[in-house]
């Protein structure tokens, strides 16, 4: 059973990036969570936080890149990716205007 995370720790930011605005045209909106998070707890954090309604959620790990400087060798932090669908007529204001 997965570790109960708060609806307010497994949202850690909004992606905004050119891909991630063209998505909000659709009404998916892209999110940095918590590595533990599962699907129900991304969507209830939202739904908490936004005051709106989830249809579906897509999650994907992106892996950390190995970065080198000099001899030194090291990695980036793996991050979690969440892609929310909301239903039509919904919108989150926080992506509005960006």
């Amino acid at each position: 059973m997965p570790k109960e995370i708060h609806p307010y720790e497994v949202l850690r930011r909004p992606i905004v990036t050119e891909k991630s605005t063209l998505l909000a045209g659709v009404r998916q909106y892209v999110f940095e969570v918590a590595i533990g998070a599962n699907k129900p707890q991304i969507k209830a954090a939202v739904e908490q936080a936004f005051n709106v309604t989830v249809k579906a959620v897509n999650v994907q790990v992106v892996r950390g890149k190995v970065r080198r400087i000099g001899r030194n060798i090291g990695q980036r932090p793996d991050w979690k990716k969440a892609i929310v669908t909301i239903l039509p007529g919904q919108k989150i204001e926080f992506f509005e205007g960006v």
